[in-house]
């Protein structure tokens, strides 16, 4: 047979006298059993696979023996790998009347699959991976059929269930544990919770049938499929079942509504259930309320933020897990023992419940392929996850070859010198101590991991003196005079106990969760350290307890902030470096896990690779729905913004690259942002198309940016100033879908979704403020006009300052032809001639009225923005100077910075060259010292003493000379 062929995993037996005799007589026993001339199937190699086999796992060798007629079916299949249609069309109980017949049929597939699941294994003709499939994908077709077996039996003597409206209702078969992450062991029981959709009645209408409430029907379907699946009968059994992880446990329904669990898991759901969750998978019921209940579950599992209260939770987890190891002595047990499976699984599953609700690549069941997530994003060490991979890989396998030794769910190594000898026989060593050294290389590396993970963020239980003062503080047993001690190091000590006090009497600190006070306790102390050196402390313990009394509701943020000393860290010199970085991440403390990794946080990215990075993140967002990908975007540009502000205030960032990179940021958002409205669109209405001398052309949309984003000087909190065009021209302008509508039709909605995306206010704010008064007749006009409308308005109808604004624009996203269209646009407009006295008057006008309405400066003052001699002097001289030269220098179109045209007019000679330089040096200067008040929560307003009057009285002399003389 062709399957001969194939190499047996298992080495020579020859070494193991006992295993190899016992194997024979199982193999004896075999062939006794069998039709003369029936062991003429086993050829003399696959003969000594099959004796090797049984030596391992008298298990399979007892059932053959006790079924020699499956053998001939066996060997036809043996040779091919599991998959996934393995049972698809095998109906196994749907026609079978009789309950005793179903549990015979289920048990003896049952035996004769683990007997072929098992030799595949052994033979080493299946990896890990296909035995774990192979298990899992058995015990779900189980649990289908004795589903669809106890509905029926059910519905034949009480009806259908139905909801008040008619729906016919299915109960859902939550699969937790190894069974829900398709990771079966060979032994293992199934862990199932049993929910239903929604109260209601059965529709009994055949004769003979009693109508019974939803509950009742859902309960029995449930007790009649335990029945199937865990009776033990002459034939075994199928599965055991354990349903104690349902709500309330042993005590609680063992069938129980959608909303009876949400209410339960919102408001007593536990840490150890959420731990448990992780792994649900609704395995049977109709596929819309599987999908429904599994969407229900996920905010109670995944939250929004980054939870490191998930370490102390899992660390309790599993310290009573070693306690209970302990008092049992099964410090050999694979699976709970030091360095054993469940340790590899905490690993994994804590960056699950911290990371999975904002990571959607974080909530995969497996625990592999959330092990090479760790790695992927540099979580961790790429060889630690190696290491972890390769002995989650060898404790599953051997875990598997000790339980099918009897079918047994064991997970202690074996004492006597036969077991010991089978189970290192089995898993490919000449002796048990080979084995032994090879196991504990594994579990040490799990160990190891496992103490860095839990145990490496200078965590100590223990309440040290500071923190057991700080607790009578905080519980108003002492006062924060009476503590002297704590505050030792701080120079103005009256200032931080107003501070302090202040704090304590806080409405939110009185009303906080004992767990939040535990967590500040420990936390303060190290606030004080880190803040103590800082000239500003006082300040920086101000911005500091600000937050802290935001997040007192939420304690997941005291614990990443005491988990992690070096987030502390970080957090304490970015507020005491910039009041706008305090109030930002105040506004947003989700950002907080930003500053785990200083490597990440300082490292700006280029255009590209923060395309790509973006790109990525909407790919793993595919299938959220709109909130979760709009808070996904925000997130980003949140983190992005934060990374900016991190490298500005601790490198002093020149002005110019933090402009460029706010910018590149904005532009990578529009572009996802104008994809993600795209599709929606042509999946709905087709693409847009029009015709031109009988040609098909199919037009875009072009995002232009005006402003600060045209001029590549975006700021933090700067708006965005966009207009919106399209190129659809010519005859049969519409769209080619199912749906079509015209193409003005089309780009109108396409730009409400980009606004809608831009703008529409979630948990996490707003991507971005914008502003669409630039767009021809202003908020009158078209949301987006043709481009021939556009140029028609701009030579027609616009106002000189509208020409001035064009100055400042460019094309960021959208169509590559619309692009350089506009661009020449643009070009014509801002090159045609003007009569320099009438322009001069129209920009003088516009300038002294904006001075006099958007002035904020008191006597004494000056505004640096808007006052004579600020920013607007220069802005308003450069554009001036544009649209006055322009048509005798096109060059001058060019760009749309101010910098760049400063330095074009003295390159030309139309301004002397030491003028522009000195107008140069003033507009970075006064835009950096701006800008530097901003991000100290100051505005742009400043005493005279506070500012350069040379600058000032330079700029205001040149504005003058070119603009208000001649």
């Amino acid at each position: 047979m062709a399957m001969i062929d194939q190499d047996c995993r298992l080495p020579d037996i020859s070494s193991y006298p006992e295993l190899a005799a016992e194997g024979q007589r199982w193999l004896e026993q075999l062939e006794s059993g069998l039709p003369a001339g029936g062991m003429a199937q086993l050829e003399p190699a696959l003969s000594g696979h099959f004796g090797a086999a049984f030596a391992c796992s008298p298990f399979i060798g007892k059932t053959l023996v006790a079924h020699p007629e499956w053998l001939s079916e066996l060997l036809a299949g043996l040779v091919e790998p599991f998959t996934a249609a393995r049972f698809q069309s095998v109906d196994l109980l749907g026609q079978v009347a009789d309950i005793d017949e179903c549990m015979r049929l289920l048990r003896q597939l049952r035996q004769r699959e683990m007997v072929r699941i098992g030799l595949r294994d052994l033979f080493g003709w299946a990896d890990l991976q296909e035995t774990l499939a192979a298990l899992s994908g058995l015990a779900d077709y189980c649990i289908q059929q004795a589903h669809a077996k106890a509905y029926q039996l059910q519905a034949a003597r009480h009806g259908q269930p139905q909801n008040e409206q008619g729906d016919v209702q299915s109960l859902v078969v939550l699969a937790m544990g190894k069974l829900g992450g398709r990771e079966l062991n060979y032994s293992s029981d199934i862990d199932l919770i049993f929910a239903y959709p929604e109260a209601g009645q059965t529709a009994a209408t055949e004769s003979g049938q009693r109508a019974i409430d939803n509950h009742r029907f859902f309960l029995g379907q449930a007790q009649q499929m335990i029945k199937l699946l865990h009776e033990t009968t002459v034939d075994g059994f199928v599965f055991r079942v354990d349903t104690r992880l349902r709500p309330f446990g042993d005590s609680g329904a063992l069938a129980v509504s959608f909303d009876f669990m949400e209410s339960y898991y919102q408001n007593q759901g536990r840490d150890w259930e959420r731990y448990a969750m992780i792994k649900a998978r609704a395995v049977a019921g109709d596929s819309e309320h599987c999908a429904e209940l599994q969407k229900m579950l996920q905010p109670f599992v995944y939250r929004r933020y980054l939870d490191y209260g998930a370490f102390s939770a899992l660390r309790d987890m599993k310290s009573l897990i070693e306690r209970e190891v302990e008092r049992k002595g099964m410090q050999d047990n694979i699976k709970l023992g030091s360095g054993g499976i469940r340790e590899v699984e905490f690993i994994g599953q804590a960056y699950q419940l911290i990371r999975g609700g904002r990571e959607p690549a974080f909530r995969q069941r497996e625990i592999l392929a959330i092990l090479a997530q760790l790695a992927e994003r540099d979580l961790l060490a790429a060889e630690t996850v190696a290491g972890l991979q390769q002995a989650y890989e060898f404790l599953r396998n051997a875990e598997n070859r000790l339980q099918m030794i009897n079918d047994q769910q064991v997970h202690q190594l074996p004492p006597s010198p036969l077991e010991r000898q089978r189970l290192a026989y089995a898993m490919g060593f000449g002796n048990w101590a080979g084995f032994h050294i090879e196991l504990d290389r594994h579990r040490a590396l799990v160990s190891d991991a496992f103490n860095n993970v839990f145990f490496s963020h200078d965590v100590d239980e223990t309440p040290k003196p500071q923190e057991l003062r700080f607790r009578q503080i905080l519980d108003g047993k002492i006062s924060v005079n009476e503590a002297p001690e704590l505050f030792a190091e701080f120079a103005d000590v009256d200032s931080i106990y107003a501070e302090f006090n202040g704090f304590i009497a806080s409405h939110t600190l009185r009303h906080s969760t004992p767990q939040a006070r535990d967590l500040l306790a420990r936390l303060l102390p190290s606030v004080l350290r880190q803040i103590a050196p800082y000239p500003n402390a006082n300040k920086t313990l101000h911005r500091v307890l600000q937050l802290i009394q935001a997040v007192l509701q939420r304690p997941v943020y005291l614990a990443l902030l005491v988990e992690n000393p070096s987030v502390l860290r970080q957090m304490v010199k970015l507020f005491a470096a910039s009041a706008w970085i305090a109030d930002y991440l105040l506004r947003q403390p989700i950002l907080l896990d930003s500053l785990l990794d200083t490597r990440q946080l300082y490292h700006l990215p280029s255009k590209d690779e923060l395309l790509l990075s973006l790109q990525s993140l909407v790919q793993a967002q595919t299938g959220e729905d709109d909130e979760q990908r709009l808070n996904a975007l925000r997130h980003f540009k949140q983190e992005q913004t934060l990374r900016i502000a991190a490298v500005d205030v601790s490198e002093h960032l020149p002005l110019m690259k933090v402009s460029d990179q706010l910018s590149w940021l904005a532009e990578a958002l529009l572009s996802e942002v104008h994809n993600i409205a795209s599709k929606e669109l042509q999946d709905k209405f087709g693409p847009p198309s029009y015709v031109i001398d009988g040609k098909q052309h199919q037009p875009g949309l072009l995002i232009i940016g005006y402003g600060k984003l045209g001029g590549i000087e975006l700021g933090y909190g700067s708006d965005l100033d966009l207009v919106f065009l399209h190129n659809s021209a010519g005859e049969q302008q519409q769209t080619q879908g199912k749906r079509s509508i015209d193409n003005q039709t089309y780009f109108h909605r396409f730009a409400q979704r980009l606004i809608h995306w831009l703008s529409t206010s979630t948990l996490g704010g707003v991507l971005y403020e914008t502003d669409l008064r630039l767009r021809p007749d202003g908020a009158s006009g078209l949301l987006v006009s043709s481009l021939q409308q556009f140029e028609q308005y701009q030579r027609e109808r616009a106002w000189v300052w509208e020409h001035q604004a064009l100055v400042r624009a460019r094309p960021l996203v959208g169509n590559p032809e619309l692009h350089a269209a506009f661009s020449d646009v643009r070009h014509r407009i801002l090159t045609q001639p003007r009569e320099s006295q009438k322009l001069k008057h129209s920009v003088l006008e516009m300038r002294n009225r904006m001075r006099s309405e958007v002035s904020k400066s008191r006597h004494g003052e000056i505004d640096l923005k808007h006052d004579r001699g600020g920013l607007g002097d220069i802005e308003f001289l450069v554009q001036y100077g544009v649209l006055a030269w322009a048509n005798q220098h096109p060059e001058l179109s060019r760009f749309p910075d101010n910098i760049r045209i400063l330095e074009q007019f003295g390159q030309l000679g139309l301004m002397p060259q030491d003028e522009t330089e000195f107008l140069a040096d003033a507009y970075r200067t006064l835009r950096e010292q701006i800008h530097r008040r901003s991000l100290q929560g100051a505005s742009a307003v400043v005493a005279e003493t506070g500012v350069d009057l040379k600058i000032i009285s330079g700029v205001g002399r040149i504005w003058r000379q070119w603009m208000e003389t001649g």
